[in-house]
């Protein structure tokens, strides 16, 4: 069986959430903001169990920086021995800068 991995969400992430929701408050729709910040929690919780879950992100080579589709967001976390950090939560047609690479 294989070892569960804890699961953390970056500050970076964090904000990211709180853009989604907040800008959905602003359209007075903030049910709808509400639940994609649900769905992207629940489907990060999913790493403790399957941390290779997600692809590689494709603008980068390194194995430990993947990401899960879940539209519209792509769902971008570090994985390390022990644990799966949740770095960036961006819309799926965004491209990531290069820098994240190297720095998340």
């Amino acid at each position: 069986m294989a070892r569960r991995r804890s699961v953390s969400f970056a500050e970076s992430a964090v904000r990211d959430l709180e853009d989604v929701r907040d800008r959905h408050a602003l359209q007075q729709i903030p049910e709808v903001g509400e639940r994609l910040v649900r769905e992207v929690v629940e489907r990060v919780e999913q790493l403790a169990e399957f941390p290779d879950k997600g692809r590689i992100v494709p603008e980068f080579d390194p194995p430990w920086l993947r990401e899960l589709v879940h539209p519209p967001f792509r769902i971008v976390y570090r994985l390390d021995a022990d644990r799966a950090r949740v770095v960036r939560v961006w819309r799926s047609e965004r491209l990531m800068n290069e820098s994240l690479g190297g720095n998340a």
